[in-house]
C-alpha cells in the first residue's frame, strides 16, 4: 500500500491570523494537524513548535527503529506495552508538551499557550493514531465516515456522562473548552490507536474550525462527490461559507495500491 495526502488551510472570515498548523508528509508517512491557542504569539508559536517536533521525532524513530518502545518503562495497572509506534508517538507528544510548556514558562507573552494535535502515522498495513485536544480525524470507508477519535472537552465530558445531548453539545456556548493540551501542562497523555488498513480507505484530519460546521454524514458525501485531491480545498470553502468563524485546516490521506 502507498498513501497519498492533501492539505488545505485558511485564515477564516473572522480572524486576523492563523494558528493552526499542520505537516503532510507522504515520504514519511505522517500527518498532523494542530490547532494553536494562546493568543497571536502564543497559538502560532505552539502549534507549530508541536508539528516541528512531532515530525522531527518520528522521522529520528522510523531511521533508529523506533527504540522507545525498548526504553519504554511498565506500562501502570500491569497493561502490556505499547506497540513499537505508539511508544514513538507518545514520545514525540511528550516532547513537543515539554518544549512548548517551557517556553511558556520562560516568557511571560506566551503563558498559557497550548495546542491541540492530532497525528497519522502509516506503516505497513496499518494506521497509527496520536491524539490529543478537539481537532478530529476521520476514517471514509465503503461510502460511509467515522469519527476515530474522542474530543478532549468539557462539552464531551458533558454528553459523555448524559448531561448534554449531542444535538445540545453542538449549539453551546462552551464547546471550544478542551480539557487536555499540548504544552499548557508539563505533560500530557495522548490517546493512541492502531487500525488495520484497508486500499481504497480515505481519511480526514481537521481542526474544529472544520468539525463546527461540517457533521461525519456531510464528510461522507463530499467525498463521495469530489476528487480527494479537491476534497480538502472543499472542507474548507463549505466551513468559510457557512461562517468561517474560527481558522479552518484539513488534511485528506488516500490508501492506494502499490501499483
Amino acid at each position: 500500500m502507498r498513501v497519498r495526502g492533501w492539505v488545505a488551510s485558511d485564515v477564516g472570515r473572522k480572524r486576523d491570523h492563523n494558528e493552526d498548523s499542520y505537516l503532510c508528509h507522504d515520504d514519511l508517512g505522517l500527518y498532523v494537524v494542530a490547532d494553536g491557542m494562546g493568543g497571536h504569539l502564543g497559538g502560532e508559536r505552539a502549534s507549530r513548535v508541536a508539528v516541528e517536533i512531532f515530525e522531527r521525532e518520528m522521522a529520528r524513530a522510523v531511521r533508529e527503529g523506533f527504540p522507545e518502545a525498548r526504553a519504554e518503562a511498565p506500562r501502570e495497572g500491569g497493561s502490556p506495552a505499547l506497540h513499537p509506534v505508539s511508544a514513538a508517538l507518545r514520545h514525540a507528544t511528550l516532547e513537543a508538551d515539554d518544549a512548548i510548556f517551557e517556553a511558556a514558562r520562560s516568557n511571560p507573552e506566551l503563558a498559557g499557550m497550548g495546542t491541540t494535535l492530532t497525528g497519522l502515522y502509516f506503516r505497513e498495513a496499518h494506521l497509527h493514531l496520536c491524539h490529543v485536544g478537539d481537532s478530529r480525524a476521520f476514517l471514509y470507508r465503503d461510502g460511509k465516515a467515522r469519527q476515530l477519535t474522542e474530543d478532549h472537552s468539557w462539552i464531551q465530558e458533558q454528553v459523555r456522562a448524559g448531561f448534554l445531548s449531542p444535538e445540545e453539545a453542538k449549539e453551546s456556548r462552551f464547546r471550544n473548552i478542551i480539557t487536555r493540551s499540548v504544552g499548557f501542562e508539563p505533560t500530557v497523555e495522548p490517546d493512541l490507536a492502531v487500525v488495520p488498513l484497508q486500499t481504497g480507505d480515505c481519511y480526514v484530519l481537521c481542526s474544529d474550525g472544520l468539525s463546527n460546521y461540517v457533521s461525519v454524514e456531510e464528510i461522507a458525501q463530499i467525498l463521495t462527490a469530489q476528487y480527494y485531491g479537491d476534497a480538502a480545498q472543499v472542507f474548507v470553502d463549505t466551513a468559510n461559507e457557512r461562517g468561517g468563524d474560527d481558522n479552518v485546516t484539513c488534511v485528506v490521506v488516500y490508501v492506494a495500491n502499490d501499483g
